[in-house]
């Protein structure tokens, strides 16, 4: 497109990046500062900004229809498949129908033929029904070989869904917490903060908060990190789950999903803790 001034045209390069060339036609490693009042050059930032927007949107509006694990209209999947956005998203994400068979590698999307996968066995299948799945990896029984034949086809997912870390819950389990992640210490309670901050995790009354839905109830895994002065030093606390009303679950029943993510959370604040000669992360 060319600018209004200079001979200068600009354009998005690959990577979907504002690029600029002179009158000559040569590429300039930045856009002229005299060019950033340009409607031209305006508006394509202005559009830059507002695709990676909607990418960010697509991407965590998919990790929440895995998350939640709940059904997904097929039409919905075929009315966005257009939108190269949301296709990056959508692809080789492993799908199943709603009856959590027929698992495969999400390929394409269309109103007549269907949903189109690549299953294990390497054939082409189909989903003519009306709703599919995109599991949350707990619920995968053939999670492994999934993993396997991913590197087989070099598939790529954005969502993070075959290789997020997956904890399941003891057979037996009693009690109402989990101290597994408990006793991270931190310097301070703004390090901490700032840590559930950097993984979007809310905190309220003290808590660490991660909603989750299973099986259509509401849920809410809570870890303990602390409601003193923020140059107090801190340590992470135990995890629990509250139901839709607010009570603590006895750890028997929480859901695959939920202590999953819960432990994923726990394990992620942990992890940021202080270790001896080290600044927080």
């Amino acid at each position: 497109m060319e600018t209004g001034s200079g001979g200068y045209s600009v354009a998005f390069d690959e990577e979907g990046k504002v690029v600029c060339r002179n009158a000559a036609g040569r590429q300039l490693k930045a856009v002229p500062p005299k060019l950033n009042d340009d409607p031209v050059v305006l508006g394509l930032w202005q559009l830059t900004e507002w695709l990676a927007v909607h990418r960010r949107g697509c991407l965590e509006t998919a990790e929440r229809w895995m998350v939640r694990s709940l059904p997904v209209p097929a039409a919905v999947v075929t009315a966005v498949w257009a939108d190269e956005a949301w296709r990056e998203v959508l692809r080789d994400l492993v799908v199943t129908g709603a009856d959590g068979a027929v698992a495969g590698f999400l390929r394409g999307a269309d109103p007549e033929r269907g949903i189109g996968l690549v299953d294990l066995d390497g054939d082409t299948v189909r989903l003519t029904g009306s709703e599919l799945r995109i599991p949350h990896p707990v619920l995968l029984e053939e999670l492994d070989e999934l993993r396997e034949f991913a590197v087989e086809l070099g598939v790529s997912q954005q969502v993070q869904q075959l290789y997020r870390e997956v904890w399941h819950r003891p057979a037996g389990v009693t009690g109402t917490q989990v101290d597994t992640y408990a006793g991270g210490r931190y310097a301070a309670l703004r390090d901490l903060l700032g840590r559930c901050a950097r993984l979007g995790h809310r905190v309220r009354g003290g808590h660490a908060v991660l909603p989750v839905v299973e099986d259509g109830r509401a849920l809410e895994a809570r870890v303990w990190v602390g409601d003193y002065y923020e140059y107090d030093e801190c340590e992470t606390g135990a995890l629990s789950w509250t139901g839709p009303d607010g009570k603590v679950l006895p750890l028997a029943e929480v859901g695959p999903v939920a202590w999953s993510e819960g432990m994923r959370m726990a394990a992620a604040l942990y992890s940021g803790r202080t270790i001896e000669g080290e600044e927080a992360a």
